[in-house]
């Protein structure tokens, strides 16, 4: 009997969109600000599809469960994320007419989150574009590695 770990992992259901309705586009970054080329390109995807324009901040939940306990909102200081850069571009988005929706997601295990979410959400399209000059090569290179291989949709890195 394989392990745990050497289990395959589930075939990726993806609900059906409905007759005339897309599905959606998701904009994701590791909490840094959103690089504009990946921004113009879900933005411009979103408005070609008439789909809905997912935001997500994915950040990392530090070890401190006293603080999580007590505090949860001051889990992720203001200078571990660029919150303020993520509220605009979704600001962008919804002033060119979007239905957009803005997550800002913590867990310890960031990516495994952000394809849970895509599968719950069942996108069409994933824009992974966190600010190249902000995020190291190496976790940028093991993010797309993983959406690439375990997301069911299409997916564009930065």
């Amino acid at each position: 009997m394989p392990g745990l770990l050497d289990r395959p992992d589930p075939p990726a259901t993806i609900p059906p969109a409905s007759r005339g309705q897309s599905r959606p586009v998701l904009l994701a970054t590791v909490g840094v600000r959103i690089d504009p080329r990946a921004e113009q390109m879900a933005i411009e995807s979103a408005l070609e599809t008439s789909a809905r324009l997912i935001v997500a901040n994915m950040l990392t939940l530090p070890p401190y469960p006293a603080t999580l306990m007590l505090a949860r909102e001051f889990v992720t200081l203001p200078h571990e994320e660029d919150l303020d850069a993520v509220r605009e571009t979704a600001n962008r988005a919804a002033a060119r007419g979007l239905d957009t929706e803005l997550l800002r997601i913590t867990s310890r295990r960031p990516l495994v989150a952000l394809i849970e979410l895509i599968r719950e959400r069942g996108v069409g399209l994933v824009v992974l574009g966190p600010d190249v000059r902000r995020t190291s090569r190496l976790q940028l290179w093991l993010a797309a590695r993983r959406v690439r291989r375990k997301a069911g949709c299409l997916v564009w890195i930065v």
